[in-house]
């Protein structure tokens, strides 16, 4: 008798995912609950567990490759445990950050992890003491990072016949040079570290984008050309602002919390959109309908190194400074190392970008579709200013607000933004609100 396990949904809308790894292999036996995928999805890795107990048939996909939701993942020979290729959706699946209790039932078990190319590798340990050699053979698949596989190019030498002596046998430079030596091709071992001649060729790099590009891309495109942009740039003095921040910042320290200006602008934004819920609401053109949302959930765009997430501070209208520091700094740090949960990154009303905080005065941000608005916020400058007729030195910030001109005319969104610039320039109020 034989069990089909279809590739399980692994959150809201997703419709697939690249398979990382197996952890089993055609006539091995499973039982209910062991770990047999490795998936990436836009958000996540995660380990999939099989529902049933049996022994592996076939193995439906290769490494690499994309899997479909609701398509054959795993066939079992369940010994007459099962009708005839029985064909069972996946039950629902429960994506965390850490596996689950060792009592728990089956479901997909998040092990967030780093994203290196098309490959989710161990940190390196290359100049520490490793366990013996492992010939890399025994997996069938090379480790080795992008700069040892680059050497063993320039050296002639094929990886799968070197042994690794790197952790889980991975290839580290040492081997590499090694191996070149017993070949001949690498006399005295300093040749490896001479610098390019200037006539050589140098070579380029194609890899697969990860599943979170891939859903980033799609999700711009659909953002631009379904919602029509509308951008207002506005500046907005905040001397005050940062003399608070200043003034506050070292007990923030004393306390292992860092006290930046994300906090303050939250706040004032929160506040901003409980007066203007207009620029708080969801529009769907298919439904025909907008949805005014009463509570405010704070999109932050985090740039990671596998692309851009947003994770949401949920009722930020209802949090002080302190508390909104806290959020920012855990839902960044673990949107960062891929360890946010699924549930973290959904239900966003309103997002704000800080591209100011690496470079840039004013930008035209894209909206964070289903969202109707989005704030862009540029670098604080020191420029001169005017203030009751006398030039003197100040602080100035960019704000860029794009907003969907469906639902949110030009009126709507210069009244939120002349609400907020008020908010901005005077701190102390908002912080009595």
């Amino acid at each position: 008798m034989s069990y089909v396990f279809l590739f399980p949904d692994l959150g809201e809308g997703l419709t697939e995912g690249k398979l990382l790894q197996w952890y089993v292999q055609e006539g091995a036996q499973v039982k209910e609950g062991d770990l047999i995928a490795k998936v990436e999805t836009d958000k996540v890795v995660a380990d999939i567990p099989i529902p049933r107990t049996g022994r592996v048939a076939r193995l439906h996909g290769k490494m690499d490759e994309i899997l479909l939701v609701g398509r054959p993942l795993v066939e079992l020979d369940t010994n007459g445990q099962a009708s005839p290729m029985d064909r069972v959706q996946a039950p629902a699946p429960v994506v965390e950050a850490a596996p689950a209790a060792a009592d728990a039932g089956p479901g997909v078990v998040g092990n967030i992890e780093v994203a290196t190319g098309s490959d989710v590798m161990p940190a390196s340990g290359e100049g520490l003491e490793s366990a013996s050699p492992t010939s890399p053979a025994a997996s069938g698949r090379v480790l080795a990072t992008p700069v040892a596989r680059r050497m063993a190019q320039d050296l002639g030498v094929e990886l799968s016949q070197v042994a690794g002596s790197g952790p889980q046998g991975r290839v580290m430079k040492a081997d590499i040079r090694q191996a070149a030596a017993k070949a001949g091709a690498l006399a005295p071992a300093k040749a490896a570290s001479a610098p390019p001649r200037a006539t050589e060729e140098r070579s380029s790099r194609t890899e697969p984008l990860s599943q979170l590009r891939r859903t980033v891309a799609a999700r711009m495109v659909k953002s631009k050309f379904s919602a029509p942009h509308a951008t207002t740039f506005e500046e907005v003095e905040v001397s005050e602002l940062v003399a608070l921040r200043q003034a506050q910042r070292d007990r923030y320290a004393d306390q292992g919390l860092r006290l930046s200006y994300m906090p303050f602008i939250c706040r004032a934004v929160a506040l901003a959109l409980v007066r203007h819920p207009k620029l708080n609401c969801r529009l769907d053109m298919e439904a025909g309908t907008v949805t005014w949302q009463d509570a405010v959930h704070l999109g932050l765009a985090v740039d990671t190194p596998e692309g851009l997430m947003v994770p949401v501070i949920r009722n930020a209208d209802q949090l002080s400074i302190r508390q909104l520091a806290e959020h920012i700094a855990d839902l960044a740090e673990r949107a960062r190392t891929r360890q946010i949960r699924l549930e973290e990154l959904r239900g966003g009303t309103f997002t704000i970008t800080n591209y100011g905080a690496i470079a840039g005065i004013y930008g035209a941000p894209i909206i964070n579709t289903p969202e109707s608005a989005i704030l862009g916020v540029g670098r604080l400058l020191e420029t001169p200013v005017v203030k009751h007729g006398a030039v003197v030195p100040g602080r100035v910030l960019p704000l860029s607000l794009a907003v969907d001109h469906r639902i949110i005319d030009g009126g709507d969104a210069a009244r939120f933004l002349k609400e907020l610039m008020g908010l901005l320039a005077d701190p102390v109020g908002m912080l009595l609100e």
